[in-house]
Formats: structure tokens, sequence, C-alpha cells
């Protein structure tokens, strides 16, 4: 199946999203939740930005959306790399949202 030509987020290529990006005032989490929930949840967050910016991009589908794409997405908007575990999210994310 051949994969658009925006899917692979060529370094080259002029971004398809709007930069530069405006991040949301960030409130501060409640207090008194366990270490893990705060990880998650920041996971779940990081997973959810990043969906959005490879629907952006032209990425519609979790099969064109492998790790190495997820992670130069990220770097391209400024986020620190993603996890294995958050890429696997991503594509979670971008299978169920249909």
């Amino acid at each position: 199946m051949p994969v658009a030509r925006s899917a692979t987020l060529d370094p080259t290529e002029t971004a398809l999203f709007d930069l530069p990006y405006a991040p949301v005032e960030k409130r501060a989490l409640p207090a008194g939740r366990p270490r893990e929930w705060y990880i998650a949840h920041n996971r779940r967050l990081k997973a959810m930005r990043l969906a959005i910016v490879l629907l952006d991009a032209g990425v519609w589908r979790a099969e064109q959306a492998p790790n190495r794409t997820i992670r130069l997405a990220a770097e391209r908007v400024g986020v620190h790399p993603p996890s294995d575990t958050t890429c696997h999210m991503v594509r979670a994310l971008m299978r169920y949202s249909r």
C-alpha cells in the first residue's frame, strides 16, 4: 500500500501544521495522587498532542505511523522524543478515534 508523501514527515518538506506552536497555559496537577498517576497522565497528554500533529501532517492511519515517524514529528514541534510506550499510545489514539 503506497504511503502518502506527507506521511513521511520529510524534514525538507514544508510543515502542514501551524508553527510557532503556542502551548496552553499550564496549571498545577492535583496533589495527593500516586506518582504513577502523574506519569500516565503526562504520557496521555503527550500522546494526544503527537496524534494531533500527525493528523495535521496527513498521517491518517496508525499503520502509517511507525516509531520513527512519531519521533520525527515530536522533534519538529519541539517535544522530547517519546518512548516506545508513548508511540504505542499515539497509534492507539489514531486507531480508536474513528
